[in-house]
């Protein structure tokens, strides 16, 4: 035979690509239950699951005794940059998230300065965000009497949805919407594919029931609470989810704070309108009289309710009519929070990095039935319902290695020094905890090791929803 025709010798196959990392003998939390197994991480993704795998990495991290959760998705915290830093940032702020398990954040649109209206202000937060943010994160664009003509920009910016206030934000330059202008936004919004999350407050119920006790001389914590009683709420949620109903828009109503509302919700999801619920940690870990005896640190809107229905919100929560669980972390200067008139006060909760250890912690003795359902409203059913869950979500192959170790520790009061925010106000400060976050890995590689940041620190990578 001609050497010319003799078959060319087969190369040989190329060496396998090195695994980045192993996480050996921990319980994986996913939202079908716990699963005794390790898993490889290579470029950022996880590539096997399976009891077990021989630990062969450029790193192998010890996780037993822990288990091992998805990194959290808060769908809901104020950063407030650009324009105002000094009550929090987004390098402070995303470096608490981590601390506390988070993996990527969706920052809310008004209390920037400017707030996101239009596609400029979109650009430049997301500008500031990649440069400061060490966690994945998303952004809101805003939706007010005005700017319904931006929604295709900020959609097309890759906007994860809009807000609107159906009450007073707060500031000037993010006013409510009326039901007339919450019905034409909707109705573009469901053209463009754009979800919509409505903080659901009625404004004219609010000022009348405020009116009633500044009529009576009174200014503190409880004449505050009667101020909002739960139907401010439910009747903003009854016309939300009528107008969403009618406009076939995609509603997403935050910080669901009472079980009546979370019902009203269920009953609505049962009827196919395109809706899903948030709570928040503050109202499943806190009640009203901690709102008296914390002052203005627990001060929030819709306001913490009566020990009974916290209660009942947990129920519905496990009930599974509630789809989603964000920080609405909302922090100030300490200024802010020091007037006589505590309706004067600036209200938020800061709660971006306990927010999910005490949860893990209420729920301690319960951990095989409750680890699983948290797992589904803090991280796969976010990923779902805002469209990011081909790449976050659940511990899965193909998708992206964000993870936090959970375990269960020596009870310990929190103390305001362990905060990463940039002001050290929390009403979670002198709660006891059995639980502690040792460590939160985003995309293979660990923000938070051993109760500490780490030197690790990455730029943030924008997530825009598949559309």
């Amino acid at each position: 035979m001609s050497p010319r025709l003799r078959p060319r010798p087969t190369p040989p196959p190329p060496p396998p690509e090195p695994t980045d990392l192993i996480v050996r003998g921990g319980t994986l939390v996913t939202p079908d239950g716990l699963q005794q197994a390790d898993f490889a991480v290579r470029r950022g993704k996880i590539v096997e699951i399976a009891p077990e795998l021989e630990p062969d990495a450029a790193e192998v991290l010890d996780a037993t005794g822990a288990y091992v959760f998805p990194g959290v998705i808060d769908a809901h915290v104020h950063f407030n940059e650009p324009g105002r830093a000094d009550w929090e940032g987004l390098s402070c702020g995303s470096a608490a998230l981590a601390a506390g398990g988070g993996t990527c954040f969706f920052d809310m649109p008004l209390n920037s300065e400017p707030p996101v209206l239009d596609v400029a202000g979109f650009r430049e937060k997301r500008r500031i965000a990649e440069r400061e943010a060490c966690t994945d994160f998303a952004l809101w664009g805003g939706f007010v009497p005005g700017n319904l003509d931006q929604f295709a920009a900020l959609r097309d910016a890759g906007a994860i949805g809009l807000k609107a206030f159906m009450c007073s934000s707060g500031l000037a330059r993010f006013p409510h919407v009326d039901h007339r202008v919450l019905r034409e936004g909707m109705k573009r919004a469901a053209k463009l594919g754009l979800l919509v999350a409505v903080h659901a407050e009625d404004d004219t119920l609010a000022a009348k029931f405020t009116a009633v006790q500044k009529a009576k001389g009174r200014t503190d914590a409880a004449a505050f609470l009667a101020s909002r009683p739960v139907e401010v709420e439910l009747e903003a949620i009854r016309v939300a989810l009528e107008l969403a109903g009618e406009t076939g828009c995609a509603l997403h109503l935050v910080h669901v704070s009472t079980p009546e509302g979370a019902a009203l919700i269920a009953d609505a999801r049962d009827a196919r309108v395109d809706v899903s619920a948030e709570t928040c940690p503050h109202y499943l870990l806190l009640n009203d009289t901690d709102v008296k005896k914390l002052g203005a640190v627990a001060k929030c809107a819709p306001p913490l309710r009566p020990e009974a229905s916290r209660k009942r919100l947990w129920a519905e929560l496990r009930a599974g009519h509630i789809q989603t669980i964000g920080s609405d972390h909302s922090p100030s200067p300490p200024e802010l929070k020091t007037d006589p008139d505590f309706f004067a006060l600036w209200g938020g909760i800061a709660g971006v990095q306990h927010g999910f250890e005490l949860l893990a912690n209420a729920c301690v003795d319960t951990w095989p039935a409750d680890l699983p359902r948290l797992a589904a409203l803090l991280a796969r059913n976010v990923a779902r319902r805002f469209r990011i869950d081909d790449r976050k979500g659940t511990l899965a192959t193909g998708l992206d290695a964000d993870f936090c170790l959970v375990r269960p520790a020596p009870e310990r009061t929190i103390s305001t020094d362990e905060l990463w925010t940039r002001h050290r106000l929390s009403p979670y400060a002198g709660r006891r905890s059995r639980v502690r976050i040792s460590h939160t890995y985003l995309r293979g590689r660990a923000l938070w090791a051993d109760s500490r940041l780490t030197n690790q620190f990455q730029s943030g990578q924008f997530l825009k929803p598949t559309r």
